[in-house]
């Protein structure tokens, strides 16, 4: 079991950890609008980098006021159970972004068993229609 201060060394960790992202990615994105404001074309993963790593700084913004104000940090973790996607995408731990995987890999699941009922049961349609 950790210890207080533990706990508190691995969040503030965690927070610089995220922040330190956040910043190289603003950075490739800066180059990015350059290179789009200078005529250049961005492939479709920098494009969805961009609008990631845009989406990340509006994102900062409600979350910058929960650091700045004294003692708001205590009401963030109710915050973001109310609003999961409040952080920024650097600041995610690894079983959000697990958890996340998995529900993208449920629904899809669901999607592919759908339309192999759907085309199965064409097939009956169209095998009954023929016959």
């Amino acid at each position: 079991k950790k210890s207080l201060r533990q706990k508190v060394v691995d969040e503030l960790k965690h927070y610089y950890n995220g922040f330190h992202l956040l910043w190289i990615d603003t950075k490739v994105a800066a180059r990015m609008v350059w290179r789009l404001l200078h005529g250049q074309v961005l492939t479709r993963r920098e494009r969805r980098r961009l609008l990631r790593t845009c989406a990340d700084l509006f994102r900062l913004v409600p979350f910058l006021v929960f650091v700045i104000v004294p003692f708001m940090e205590f009401l963030l973790p109710v915050f973001l159970k109310l609003f999961p996607e409040m952080l920024p995408s650097t600041f995610e731990t690894e079983s959000k972004k697990e958890e996340k995987q998995k529900k993208k890999l449920n629904a899809k699941l669901e999607l592919a068993k759908f339309l192999r009922e759907t085309i199965a049961e064409m097939a009956k349609r169209n095998k009954a229609d023929t016959g």
